[in-house]
């Protein structure tokens, strides 16, 4: 470990400050819990990505859940999803209410919701990155051939590489690499972010979640930058290989197909998301029963408004930059969606007490 360390500090010496991303909320946690950032040469700087999907996920897609549980739909959700807040409610408070909403470990478990509730329409909010979306579809494929017509899908999948495709597009962004994510890569693929390498000049590195592991990946980018040359190093060979899963794709690509999709803080990314493909329409619950247009009772309250989630989404600012960091803002009640999940950006620095950092 005192090797790596000391290798980082040798490969940064005499170099501008460096600014490396890392997309994953789970590296985000791992980073904070484990402490790298303090032992990291003074010049490297880590921000964190759009790698949480609960986070990325917009205010519109809370309020359709909301409005689907007050139909007297079992609404099926991890639970980090529950207190979320839409534009002015979350589904905690709808469940407060009496809606029946219930927190599963799988979509596999609202599958089975639904073949013990043979009367009620279950929906199940499927939030999440090609990490868990193939496991979604699955779902789907289980439904259909055991016959259960009384179970949907409320989709927001989001796919990772064109978010990054969007933020090196945007000159406001600031990034000298990206600690891929490893978990993400195992269904993708290494070779699926080969475009920021060769289109971007951007050196990368897919990296893992022990300590050890991250400080490999860290090397690695510093590394190319050193010797002045963009590549995606894979860093995680144990479980990513070049190609990825191949069978997670098929069956992903099976019941999906992709399309454009809104990211909090970036707006609509062309071809970022996934939708349901025509032959499974009937699992798809915006097309079995769609919401009329949001009333506008739903516009955000001024104090959400003041809510900086997406730019620290974006690595534009650090969640202490924003006004209502540990103040109005706290996880036990979030006004923003990266102070919620147990990857939100916002909660690792709180929980770990990165409001005291300096860089």
């Amino acid at each position: 470990m005192n090797t790596l360390i000391e290798k980082l500090a040798r490969l940064a010496a005499g170099k501008g400050r460096l600014r490396l991303m890392e997309v994953c909320g789970t590296h985000t946690v791992a980073i904070f819990r484990s402490g790298i950032r303090q032992v990291l040469p003074a010049n490297v700087e880590l921000v964190s990505g759009p790698g949480c999907p609960v986070c990325v996920t917009c205010d519109d897609y809370i309020d359709k859940a909301i409005a689907y549980a007050r139909r007297d739909f079992i609404i099926a959700t991890f639970g980090d999803m529950l207190k979320v807040p839409g534009s002015r409610s979350s589904l905690a408070e709808a469940q407060a209410a009496g809606a029946d909403v219930r927190i599963v470990y799988s979509p596999l478990d609202a599958l089975q919701i639904a073949e013990d509730n043979p009367r009620r329409s279950i929906i199940f909010l499927a939030v999440g990155f090609e990490t868990t979306a193939p496991t979604q579809a699955a779902t789907v494929l289980a439904a259909r051939a055991r016959g259960i017509k009384n179970l949907f899908m409320l989709s927001a999948q989001k796919l990772v590489p064109p978010a990054l495709r969007f933020l090196l597009g945007d000159a406001t962004a600031k990034v000298d690499g990206f600690l891929l994510p490893g978990h993400v890569a195992v269904v993708t693929g290494a070779d699926a972010f080969n475009f920021l390498a060769t289109e971007f000049n951007m050196p990368c590195a897919v990296g893992g979640f022990a300590t050890e592991e991250i400080l490999i990946a860290l090397t690695s980018i510093l590394e190319q930058i050193d010797n002045g040359r963009a590549e995606v190093a894979n860093d995680y060979r144990t479980v990513v290989t070049a190609e990825g899963n191949v069978a997670a794709q098929k069956i992903l690509s099976q019941v999906y197909t992709v399309t454009d999709a809104e990211w909090r803080g970036m707006g609509t990314i062309p071809a970022s998301g996934l939708k349901m493909r025509d032959e499974f329409a009937a699992f798809d619950i915006e097309q079995v029963e769609p919401l009329p247009p949001c009333p506008l009772s739903l516009v955000p309250s001024p104090l959400k408004k003041a809510c900086r989630c997406g730019e620290v989404l974006r690595g534009l600012v650090k969640p202490i930059d924003c006004p209502l960091f540990g103040k109005a803002c706290q996880p036990l009640h979030a006004v923003g969606a990266c102070m919620v999940s147990v990857e939100g950006v916002c909660a690792a620095w709180f929980k770990y007490g990165g409001q005291h950092f300096e860089w």
